[in-house]
């Protein structure tokens, strides 16, 4: 028997309902950007087994449900139409995570549209709904890492290539300027460990978007160059993980954002 509660096929309409991270992981998200010792009951949370077992069942749903997570901003992306936009940053976690961080950057028209574990051919899947159709005057794109890690399958430094390719031939196309930011630094993933260290591809990656950015007249904004420590991995003062930036790594960020967008806006 069909489902009557859930959309199955091409329908008129979607909305966003139970897209996008849950109350719980947002709070352990905000508590784990800030400086200091985490809450003992969210660290209790985050690593309660049966917890993880359905966040991971969740998160096996959502992947065939919606493999580019269009659902994510779909509701706040048709809140927006009619209203100007100047700048959408597209991006993965570190993207996501920004808006909570440093909210004061993304106002006045400056909207995020980061998705937490996604890789550049998600991106490119939601490019048009999540940045074109917004009509901005500019784009912010920041992906790599999770494309190093193989977050949706193996593949290789050509294929990340492409799909950033892809997105800068469809922004310019529609008369978007583009920011390409670095990818930051890190020498380990916590959650592929097996994977060994990262610094290497991370180098050889941010050399090519920086000749990339050159060659095509992008702004390039080295976000790298403001985190890396001595031996470029993230200085662990703006870092819990080693990865992901926490308030002070965005507030050293922010400059070189918000020179970037300058840039681009006039």
């Amino acid at each position: 028997m069909t489902n009557l509660n859930k959309p199955e096929g091409m329908v008129d309409r979607l909305d966003s309902v139970g897209a996008g991270p849950t109350e719980e992981e947002i709070a352990y998200v905000m508590a784990s950007l800030k400086p200091g010792p985490m809450d003992p009951a969210l660290l209790a949370l985050a690593v309660d087994p049966v917890r993880a077992a359905a966040r991971e069942a969740r998160a096996v749903e959502r992947r065939a449900r919606d493999w580019a997570q269009l659902g994510q901003y779909r509701d706040a992306n048709a809140a927006l139409a009619d209203k100007p936009v100047k700048a959408v940053f597209i991006g993965d976690s570190i993207t996501e995570f920004w808006a909570g961080a440093d909210s004061d950057l993304f106002t006045d028209g400056v909207v995020g549209r980061g998705i937490s574990g996604q890789t550049s051919p998600q991106m490119l899947v939601r490019f048009m709904a999540d940045v074109i159709a917004l009509k901005p005057v500019v784009v912010h794109l920041l992906c790599g890492a999770n494309d190093i890690v193989g977050n949706t399958g193996p593949s290789t430094p050509q294929d990340y290539k492409n799909n950033v390719l892809a997105m800068v031939t469809l922004a310019q196309a529609h008369g978007v300027k583009v920011i390409v930011g670095s990818l930051t630094p890190a020498s380990s993933f916590a959650w592929a460990p097996h994977l060994g260290d990262p610094r290497s591809r991370l180098a050889e990656l941010n050399a090519w978007l920086e000749g990339l950015a050159q060659e095509r007249g992008l702004i390039w904004a080295d976000y790298h160059a403001v985190l890396k420590a001595a031996d470029d991995s993230m200085r662990s003062e703006f870092s819990r993980d080693g990865l992901h930036p926490g308030v002070d790594g965005y507030a050293v960020m922010r400059p070189v954002a918000r020179a970037a967008l300058a840039a681009a806006l006039g």
